[in-house]
């Protein structure tokens, strides 16, 4: 039976009630759904427009509701409509009357939205909880592998000489900035909307500040036809996951290039790869292809949100139920992407001696070796032309640069001397970086240290 059925002279056709109803979706609020109503019922009671006895009754009898949906003894159906009609229909069928003056004062809209974003600010704290647990685990490797030199790229081309923990820890800042997004996302979802009404308040006198300090909010929306049409914090909070994702797909295209014949940098452990159903030499680094290709998932989610909110009027249309479905489904890919993420860097294997390898033979210690002349006296630029000609010659004899004889070294500059081989060691290439946020061990160490302090 409809809560609002009035207004009707005919029933709603069975393609409409099914085309209409959210709860397939929506009761995964149900708990929150309960809470709010709690809280809702507990100030109905205290501002006397339900005497104490009928607060405690629904009260109870709501507690009792939610066990009863955790031990899997309720089940909803269409008829239903939505988590917050499920709720309450099954109020009335156990206590009455009573049941049918919790929603007094209230809206489906300002109850909606205080729903959403109580089970938004639980998500919030999950993904934080994720982030700092792959956090560790990059701070961990990190600590690993400060003496693990690789090649650093751009275009992805062999630039210059790197450690592995340099690397990871640029996305340990990555997610770092993920994390303060969220938190600040946090601080427009935790703002109340309960007690605005279906759009302009209500005739009751109510308490919206009790209603906030009961359910944990910082503070209250305060205008009510804002407060039920607004969908900021849910859009926001999926431009944080898409930002999350954007940066776990860029960390998974690396991996999978590394974990190529190709680089050899890395392996992926078996117990997150998969194989072919006809090359039986294959081994793919499938999850890490799901993650970078869920990242076109939670983008589409954003679009999404914002596509619905884009051309509606004051001030809640039907329009908004098309909100969750997004949202639901970025904070469990998102979720579930930081998990398995999580799991599989913490357990590949790195190949120190190829990735060494690698950054012996890519020219990348070319920049040192022009800003050793810049040192004897010769203007950059000049330094940058001498330099790009012994490269260039070096490729030709497939040499790297400190193979070079000091003849060699002399036919480009006759301010070369024999101290070029230390300025160009690779080792001594990352030790001599002396900026603050560089590569260098030293370096690196403080920006452990700095994490470790936190």
């Amino acid at each position: 039976m409809k809560l609002w059925k009035g207004r009707f002279s005919k029933e709603a056709t069975s393609s409409s009630d099914e085309f209409n109803a959210s709860i397939p979706f929506d009761q995964r609020m149900y708990e929150e759904d309960i809470k709010g109503s709690i809280a809702h019922a507990g100030m109905l009671a205290k501002q006397g427009i339900l005497t104490e006895e009928e607060g405690a009754l629904i009260i109870k009898t709501l507690g009792e509701i939610l066990e009863d949906i955790k031990a899997g003894k309720i089940e909803f159906s269409i008829e239903g409509e939505d988590i917050h009609m499920s709720i309450e229909t099954i109020l009335t069928e156990r206590i009455g009357q009573t049941g049918k003056k919790l929603h007094t004062a209230r809206s489906r809209n300002d109850q909606v939205a205080v729903d959403f974003r109580l089970w938004l600010r639980k998500e919030t704290a999950e993904i934080d909880s994720k982030l700092d647990e792959l956090m560790k685990t990059l701070q961990e490797l990190a600590e690993t592998h400060q003496e693990t030199v690789m090649p650093g790229y751009t275009h992805l081309q062999r630039a210059q000489p790197v450690t592995l923990a340099y690397h990871l820890l640029a996305y340990y800042q990555m997610f770092s900035r993920d994390k303060e997004r969220f938190a600040d996302g946090l601080k427009r979802i935790n703002r109340l909307p309960l007690g605005s009404g279906a759009l302009a308040g209500t005739t009751y006198n109510t308490d919206r500040q009790y209603l906030a300090d009961q359910l944990g909010f910082d503070s209250i929306l305060p205008n009510g036809m804002d407060a039920v049409a607004d969908r900021d914090f849910a859009i926001e909070f999926l431009n944080c996951c898409s930002i999350c994702m954007m940066h776990l797909s860029r960390f998974c295209e690396e991996l999978i290039l590394w974990s190529s014949v190709e680089f050899g940098f890395v392996e992926i452990d078996d117990s997150y790869s998969t194989g072919s159903s006809i090359m039986p030499q294959k081994k793919n680094p499938d999850m890490a292809e799901l993650i970078r290709g869920k990242s076109g998932r939670v983008y589409g989610d954003l679009m999404a949100l914002l596509t619905v909110c884009k051309g509606l009027p004051m001030a809640y249309n039907k329009d908004l139920q098309e909100d969750k479905e997004p949202v639901f489904d970025a904070s469990d890919t998102v979720k579930n992407s930081l998990g398995i993420f999580t799991e599989m860097i913490s357990t590949m294997t790195v190949k120190k001696d190829t990735m060494a390898k690698a950054a012996k033979y890519g020219y990348m210690n070319a920049t040192d070796a022009a800003d050793y002349l810049v040192g004897k006296g010769i203007p950059f630029r000049d330094c940058h032309e001498i330099i790009g000609k012994m490269v260039l010659y070096a490729i030709g004899e497939g040499k790297a640069l400190d193979e070079l004889t000091m003849e060699e070294f002399k036919s480009f500059s006759d301010a070369f001397a024999e101290d070029i081989y230390d300025a160009i060691s690779i080792e001594n290439c990352i030790k001599a970086k002396q900026s603050e946020g560089s590569t260098s061990f030293e370096s690196v160490r403080k920006q452990l240290d700095k994490i470790t302090s936190q």
